[in-house]
């Protein structure tokens, strides 16, 4: 059973939205911090977003910042990347982490400070 399963990913053309979601299996996400990453191919996997336990922190790529839209839901043990105005760059493979967090308000961004990854799911943008 894995442990987070991401979920949306879709081709799409430029400019236009897609909304990933990542739900936890097995687990509850509460008291996690939670990252999204994505991988282009012959490329390292590169931060994207990040938010907190509780959701009052986020960080953001500035590839990103302005266009993607971090979000969590603990309840349903799921969270979200709103992806807006989609460019042709971004086209990836996304992938959503998790990780304990230090303090309530921590955000990481280091694909080390993870250790509990999906499989990802593809983005593709067209031109």
């Amino acid at each position: 059973q894995e442990p987070l399963v991401e979920s949306g990913g879709g081709l799409v053309e430029a400019g236009g939205s897609l909304r990933l979601s990542c739900a936890a299996s097995g687990r509850t996400l509460s008291s996690f911090a939670l990252g999204w990453f994505r991988q282009a191919p012959g490329k390292e996997r590169e931060f994207v977003a990040a938010i907190s336990w509780t959701g009052a922190r986020t960080y953001y790529a500035d590839s990103v910042k302005g266009r993607f839209s971090i979000s969590r839901d603990n309840a349903m043990n799921t969270i979200y990347l709103q992806m807006n105005s989609l460019k042709p760059e971004d086209t990836a493979a996304y992938y959503c982490a998790a990780r304990t967090s230090d303090y309530i308000g921590s955000v990481y961004y280091s694909p080390s400070d993870y250790g509990s990854w999906g499989r990802g799911t593809q983005v593709t943008v067209s031109s």
